[in-house]
């Protein structure tokens, strides 16, 4: 099968199938990235992380597909924002300790919050626990206040970004909804 055959078939796809695969890789992603930060040492935990953010790139893909329909304009910088914390992710850059990755995750987080906010395909609490999973993740800019909330904000962040990545496996998005907001744009 030729890559613009493929393209095409992507392109085609339902918005719900794109969410539910986003969803589905995102989970992928963490249960790789927990297990092999846990479990295994050496070459086998950078090999995990990388096949980690290979999923998340796809992950991040999807999503620019799915909110673009509420912003393109945010809906490229949060992709960019993504692709940037990946980059950090796979070079492992932790200037004085900071977390650098994870920061700029955070920053993701906000901005796919607003736009599930701003969206009318899903919830608009999801987008409320997004932005609360991002404040989760922007802790890591200070290590003090990381030490002094840990595990606490760890467990929130991953708890509310799942919340959404959970609905989208689970639900999709309502298709005549974002159908509706594309024709909008």
């Amino acid at each position: 099968m030729s890559t613009a055959v493929m393209r095409e078939r992507i392109a085609e796809a339902s918005p719900r199938f794109k969410a539910r695969m986003a969803g589905a890789l995102n989970f992928f992603s963490l249960l790789t990235a927990g297990l092999t930060e846990t479990f295994v040492r050496g070459r086998l935990n950078f090999v995990g992380g990388y096949i980690a953010i290979s999923s998340m790139v796809v992950v991040t893909l999807l999503l620019y597909g799915i909110f673009k329909p509420v912003s393109r304009g945010l809906s490229l910088l949060a992709a960019s924002l993504a692709f940037l914390g990946l980059i950090f992710e796979a070079l492992r850059w932790q200037p004085q300790g900071v977390n650098i990755a994870i920061v700029v995750h955070g920053f993701y987080c906000l901005l796919i919050g607003y736009l599930v906010f701003r969206s009318t395909f899903l919830p608009r609490i999801l987008g409320a626990l997004m932005a609360f999973a991002g404040l989760g993740w922007l802790t890591y800019l200070s290590l003090p206040l990381v030490n002094y909330l840990s595990p606490y904000n760890l467990a929130t962040a991953i708890l509310a970004e799942l919340s959404l990545m959970l609905w989208l496996l689970v639900m999709g998005v309502n298709v005549q909804r974002w159908k509706e907001q594309a024709r909008a744009v």
